[in-house]
């Protein structure tokens, strides 16, 4: 390990035992998708409210119809009609039954539901040709929530299951915890946007735009702070700006160039650093500080570099500040399809191809490792964990992949 560079774990225990849970906000159903709830939800009534029809048919009397068959069919006088939203207005009597809509109330006297598939219309009578047993087709009250019940818990996340059950209990707005607003800042002279002219010695500020694209997904609010030159103030500057953000990143001039001048400034301004190498491939120059309590990322410049550190460290930092529990993609077991090689001394984080064959999974690199190579992004559906002491892994050697979100399983099987 290179001097003044901690292990991968330690540097993701330093950021994390940093990073503080957001403020929390009342959101409405639809803007709380995706969102972790500050507080429990609890039903303050019955779902159903009452004994319902799971069917469209006829509201009966068990006993009535114990006997009921096609050849034997049985007669039953229709009192009322029951649509859904409307309450029944009359009990069911002995030889009588009520015609009822899905999701109507269970009218007094009745203690099963016939299918329509199952009678017969006959004026203002109906003809039961088959028997139902007691509840059957009857959803009983308080079968799905109880009064009272905490239907959702709290550090719940929001998906579309829990938007409908806060619909179901009646609360059209939620606590929930806020979205961190994430600075982001690109450095140097080389980088153009889009308003400006791509002159020869020019590249495209990627960086900024993929960068904005992970805190989206990641459920941040990115704030784009364009480019920043390599020089001290124009630095400086930006820098003061990004102040107001709850998060900041920095992608760029976090080496030991003689115009990477984001050490300084940040020293200047101030700002605490826990730590500025990781033993990493791609992303060793990677620093991380606060200020005030506000997280601060010097990310790598190259595109690979920026987006696996991304992934890393300020992933999981963002999903903790909106107040989730569970940090980290998924790490699965797969196959190596080739053997690998590389020197000891760094974690290496190698983009991988993922195939599910019968019941494992398989794993190639996508080519080329460079970390200039930002098509080894598009088509990496993972990232292999080459460990820190290893120096070799074989072919058909079991490893470890961190996914990053992508589907890779292909279509379902028909027959499932």
């Amino acid at each position: 390990m290179g001097v003044g560079m901690i292990p991968v774990e330690k540097a993701r225990s330093l950021v994390l035992d940093q990073i503080q849970r957001m403020g929390t906000e009342k959101q409405d159903l639809l803007h709380s998708l995706g969102r972790v709830l500050a507080e429990p939800v609890v039903s303050g009534r019955d779902h159903p409210p009452w004994n319902s029809s799971a069917m469209d048919g006829y509201a009966v009397r068990h006993e009535d119809v114990s006997t009921a068959s096609e050849k034997k069919p049985v007669r039953l006088d229709v009192v009322e009609e029951i649509a859904a939203g409307a309450l029944p207005t009359k009990t069911v009597e002995k030889g009588q039954a009520g015609r009822i809509m899905t999701g109507a109330p269970v009218p007094k006297g009745a203690d099963a539901v016939v299918r329509v598939e199952d009678t017969r219309t006959e004026g203002d009578s109906v003809q039961i040709v088959c028997p139902a047993e007691r509840g059957e087709n009857v959803r009983l009250r308080g079968e799905d929530i109880q009064a009272g019940l905490v239907v959702l818990a709290q550090n719940s996340v929001m998906g579309p299951a829990e938007v409908g059950m806060l619909a179901s209990v009646g609360r059209s707005h939620v606590l929930v915890y806020q979205r961190p607003r994430v600075a982001i800042l690109a450095t140097g002279n080389e980088l153009a946007d889009f308003h400006e002219p791509l002159t020869p010695n020019k590249i495209m500020n990627s960086n900024g735009y993929a960068l904005a694209a992970q805190v989206l997904e990641a459920g941040g609010v990115p704030v784009i702070l364009g480019i920043a030159r390599d020089n001290r103030e124009d630095l400086q500057d930006r820098l003061t700006q990004a102040r107001s953000s709850d998060l900041i990143l920095i992608s760029g001039g976090v080496s030991v160039g003689m115009y990477d001048f984001v050490k300084d400034v940040l020293e200047q301004l101030g700002i605490l650093m826990a730590f500025w190498k990781v033993a990493m491939k791609p992303g060793e120059p990677l620093a991380f500080g606060s200020l005030q309590g506000k997280p601060i990322f010097g990310l790598p410049g190259n595109p690979v570099s920026t987006m696996v550190t991304f992934e890393q460290f300020v992933r999981p930092a963002l999903r903790k500040m909106e107040g989730h529990t569970l940090l980290f993609r998924p790490v699965i077991e797969a196959s190596l399809m080739e053997r690998l090689t590389k020197k000891p001394g760094k974690t290496h984080f190698v983009r991988a191809v993922v195939k599910k064959t019968g019941d494992r999974y398989e794993v190639w690199t996508t080519g080329s490792q460079s970390s200039g190579v930002l098509t080894s992004m598009v088509k990496a559906d993972g990232l292999l964990i080459f460990p820190s002491e290893s120096d070799e892994m074989a072919k058909g050697q079991v490893v470890k992949v961190q996914l990053l979100g992508k589907s890779f399983l292909g279509q379902p099987d028909p027959g499932y």
